[in-house]
């Protein structure tokens, strides 16, 4: 893991070391108190809201209870009152007729009236009966109640009327009004409620009936009636009916006692508001209807609208259907939006229900108030808190300051002799400390700049003794003609060896070197014919005429435009026999130089294990001392001086990383793994870092299905340094971002920053290690050898590290390792493949048998085995059957430029062997008609083996 990671100043990490072992403790503590303040202050509301609302609705149930009583107890006296007055009619009917009698009026349509106040009740005979019928007997018997209406009247503040209709359409009634001028003339009061709800069908049991809320007639508005029918034998003579007006019953109902400001409702039978105060008028969204309409002449009955009716309403369905089960009870009901607590009991004696109606805010608004007050009472200690360990927290972090700078200056000083050891500078200038072990250190330091001076020296010598074998070689000229199948040789070196300036075929050509170079020499050949290459570069064995060999190093390539009206191909011959014998030499040397390299290694790693022997006794003294001292300026000191020990650890542990990189390879353990949970565990981890110096780290999105091979470990420390130096190395408020994209086989991973970017001829010495390119005397802390150990990391993975950089803008560090999934692809790949192009019966049936069970074998056409290697890519050999009657030179070019053409092998079968080495195919094998099975099936293991051999 990148030792990068966490690397923090001193003071950054005393100040963490305070934070974590006495202060978010102790936060965490206060914080705690505070939660369980404010929670149980939570519950206690919550069970008192609980209590409160069974309490309100046992309260208000009691209360439309009593109020009930008390309601039905009027109606029961006013319906006593109406039977009494029914009994006083009957007799009065049934009695003498007076000597006197009532003069009634005639209105021109034929309805009598009384036409003057006499102090009595009014009447009205209708019209509806004919004058000659009207009894005016009954009249005269029925003036002998008026007495009684007025002391009744006078009693009862609530009895708007009282009155007796007959069957006849007769009505009288007290107190007096013109009824001419209020009834229509041809009334008929038999077809209205407060008459006909009192008849046989309606109430056969001849009791007192409650009328539910109509628009009176006389002109009263509205109201509701008890009325009491009057019998002679079996006759119904008429009905007794006493009037209560819903201004009347809405004073008795605001003169009840309602809790928390409540109000009482007044619904009927049918689930209609028969009486409701003003209180009421804004929940359920309608006004009380007490005004008379200004058509006063009703000759139909008329009750209140359907929006009064409580079952037909949407918002208090709910409610009515309550009703309609259940005598008494109480829920909450949402009215115009606030929660309303309801309870009812029902009135015995007439079916209606008394509701009392109050606001739930109002119930707890109390409760609330209180809770609210104890809250308040936690915001301000939390706020209290957070004040006093502001100042808490300043007055460490002051301390912490002082303290990490008394030890700061003697690291800063060791790390400034690395630095200049980093650049080159073996002998730095030595740091001076009290503190024996740092003063040592400081000498083990330098002792380590001799030693790197001396293996430096060696490395250069090796390197300026290598330049010299290169600097002086003998080279010559060739050029190879395509369509006459014709070298040229020119230059110093074919003078040399006796070749002559003229053309020579190839056959020539080739007798001058030995069997094996020939081989290569002429598929290279055959090869820039076929045109699947167009350089080449190879060792070719010549044999000079005195029996000696001579190494030349052959290069070239196909020219892009042609000489002439043909194809040609152009190249250098280079002496490198003496180079063979140098390249001993130098492997020799080479082998000298690493022995230095990893001589240099073991003395970095003996020396950083020496480094830590004095570290660690100081770490461990520091923390003895942190222990038992008490004096607080001490304490402070001692910790200062394990921080400083830390961070030169750090330093150390870098070191014993790159050394144990350059003593021996590492073997990685490679294994598939995901892009995207890496990246956000590693922009998780240095989010706190980057916040620290004001930056904000975007991950950019990453596919789910980019995995790479890698070892997560390893790969992990690689992100990890490249964020700690995006990070170091940025601008305030600079962009920092990660992410990954899709190379072809490959991923890349990179890290983008908006420092200052580095200068083009300063990239090629990012890599090395121990360079830090002028960053040196900076306050940003390093080595020098994070990217270079980053590199040594990549390459092991099998994968690579790079840059790109613009100054003044910023930086791109990237690396790029294998896709896991197409190396997956490869290797679950199809068993290999043997294609034969050709009609040979022969050999169609000889080929199964001659290859394992793993191989596949295919025949066809030519054109089959391009349209295959299109879908499936190229097969591993390609038996190539090669008679006149075949045009293999087209074909076989778009095959080999398929996928996977580069490791396969062709091999040519044909008649006459001869002529097949002209076709200039590039191949790999030749077999002669008639096939030889034995001869066969060795070609075949053997190119499958190499195949094999190559895939792995």
């Amino acid at each position: 893991m990148s030792k990068s990671h966490g690397r923090v100043m001193l003071r950054q990490w005393m100040w963490r070391a305070f934070m974590r072992s006495a202060l978010i403790p102790l936060v965490l503590v206060e914080t705690v108190l505070v939660g369980c303040y404010l929670l149980s202050n939570q519950a206690i509301r919550d069970a008192q809201l609980g209590y409160l609302d069974r309490s309100a609705s046992e309260s208000l149930a009691a209360s439309a209870e009593q109020n009930a009583q008390i309601i039905e107890n009027q109606l029961e006296h006013i319906s006593a009152t109406a039977s009494l007055l029914a009994r006083l009619t009957q007799r009065a009917l049934q009695g003498p007729a007076p000597a006197t009698t009532e003069t009634l009026a005639v209105s021109p349509q034929g309805a009598r009236f009384s036409a003057t106040d006499v102090g009595g009740a009014a009447s009205f005979y209708s019209a509806a009966t004919p004058l000659d019928h009207h009894d005016l007997n009954k009249v005269a018997r029925l003036a002998t109640l008026d007495t009684v209406f007025m002391e009744i009247q006078r009693h009862d503040a609530t009895i708007a009327s009282l009155y007796f209709n007959s069957w006849d359409s007769y009505n009288r009634i007290y107190p007096w009004f013109r009824t001419d001028e209020q009834y229509p003339p041809d009334m008929r009061i038999p077809d209205f409620n407060f008459y006909y709800l009192a008849d046989s069908a309606h109430n056969p049991q001849r009791e007192t009936r409650w009328t539910d809320v109509y628009l009176d007639p006389a002109g009263h508005g509205w109201m509701m009636s008890a009325i009491a029918p009057v019998y002679t034998a079996d006759f119904l003579e008429g009905v007794i009916g006493i009037d209560v007006t819903i201004g009347g019953v809405l004073g008795q109902l605001e003169k009840l006692n309602v809790p928390w400001d409540g109000y009482m409702l007044l619904v009927g039978r049918d689930g209609t508001i028969m009486a409701m105060p003003e209180k009421a008028e804004h929940d359920f969204d309608l006004q009380e209807l007490l005004k008379v309409p200004s058509q006063n002449k009703l000759s139909t009955e008329q009750f209140k609208p359907q929006n009064f009716n409580l079952r037909l309403r949407s918002d208090t369905a709910r409610l009515a259907s309550q009703l309609n089960d259940s005598p008494s009870g109480n829920l909450q009901l949402a009215l115009k939006g606030r929660e309303h607590l309801i309870a009812w009991s029902a009135i015995g004696s007439t079916g209606w229900h008394l509701l009392a109606v109050v606001d739930k805010e109002a119930v707890m608004s109390t409760t609330n108030a209180l809770a609210a007050h104890y809250r308040n009472i936690g915001y301000l200690m939390i706020a209290g808190l957070v004040l006093f360990y502001l100042a808490y927290f300043s007055v460490l972090w002051r301390r912490s300051r002082r303290l990490s700078e008394r030890l700061r200056k003697t690291i800063d000083d060791i790390r400034g002799m690395l630095s200049e050891i980093g650049k080159g500078q073996w002998q730095p200038l030595r740091a001076e400390s009290q503190i024996q072990e740092l003063d040592a250190m400081a000498g083990d330091v330098l002792t380590m700049g001799g030693q790197l001076a001396t293996s430096d020296l060696h490395r250069r010598m090796a390197q300026h003794r290598l330049t010299l074998i290169m600097d002086y070689p003998t080279s010559g000229m060739w050029e190879y003609h395509l369509e006459d199948d014709c070298m040229s040789l020119h230059g110093g070196l074919c003078k040399r060896l006796g070749w002559p300036n003229n053309q020579i075929s190839r056959e020539a050509f080739l007798e001058r070197l030995d069997a094996q170079s020939a081989r290569q020499f002429q598929g290279v050949l055959d090869s820039l014919r076929s045109g699947n290459t167009q350089r080449i570069e190879l060792e070719l064995k010549v044999c000079q005429a005195d029996g000696n060999s001579l190494w030349v190093l052959c290069q070239g390539r196909m020219l892009d435009v042609s000489v002439g009206a043909q194809r040609a191909a152009l190249g250098t011959l280079v002496d490198i026999d003496r180079l063979k014998l140098a390249e001993a030499d130098l492997k020799e040397r080479t082998h000298q130089a690493q022995a230095a390299n990893r001589a240099k290694s073991r003395f970095i790693s003996s020396i950083s294990h020496e480094l830590r022997t004095p570290l660690n006794a100081i770490h461990g003294f520091g923390q003895l001392m942190q222990m038992h001292v008490q004096d607080a300026v001490v304490r402070d000191q001692t910790q200062e001086i394990l921080a400083a020990s830390s961070h030169l650890g750090n330093l150390v542990d870098d070191l014993l990383d790159w050394s144990s990189l350059q003593a021996e390879t590492q073997h990685l353990s490679l294994r598939p793994v995901q892009v995207a949970p890496l990246l956000e565990e590693c922009a998780e981890m240095m989010a706190a870092q980057a916040q620290a110096v004001g930056l904000r780290l975007e991950l950019r999105p990453v596919p789910e299905n980019f995995w790479v091979q890698a070892e997560p470990r390893r790969l992990r420390q690689v992100l990890l340094n490249l964020l700690s130096n995006a990070i170091k190395y940025n601008r305030p408020e600079g962009m920092l971002c990660a992410g990954a994209e899709s190379l072809a086989g490959a991923l890349r991973l990179y890290v983008e920053d908006g420092g200052m970017g580095i200068e083009p001829e300063l990239q090629a010495e990012l890599f090395e290690p121990f360079q830090r390119l002028g960053k040196e005397n900076t306050a940003i802390q390093g080595t020098g050898i994070g990217l270079a150990l980053c590199r040594e990391l990549a390459g092991l993975m099998s994968g690579s590290m790079g840059v790109y950089s613009v100054p003044g803008e910023g930086s791109r560090f990237w690396i790029e390792l294998p896709d896991a999934e197409q190396l997956e692809y490869k290797q679950d790949e199809a068993s290999p493949t043997v294609f034969y192009a050709g009609s040979d019966v022969d050999i169609v049936l000889q080929l199964p048998m001659l290859v394992s069970k793993r191989t596949s074998f295919v025949h066809g056409t030519l054109e089959a085995c391009l349209i295959r290697a299109r879908e499936h890519g190229a097969p591993n050999v390609l038996l190539l059957d090669c008679d006149p009657e075949q045009q293999p030179l087209e074909l076989l070019g778009r095959i080999r430029r398929a996928a996977g053409a580069a490791q396969m092998s062709v091999v040519l079968i044909g008649s006459e062997p001869r002529k097949l080495a002209m076709l200039g195919i590039e191949f790999q094998g030749v077999l002669a008609k008639p096939v030889s099975r034995e001869e066969l099936a060795e070609l075949l293991t053997a190119l499958l083996e190499q195949e094999s051999t190559h895939v792995h």
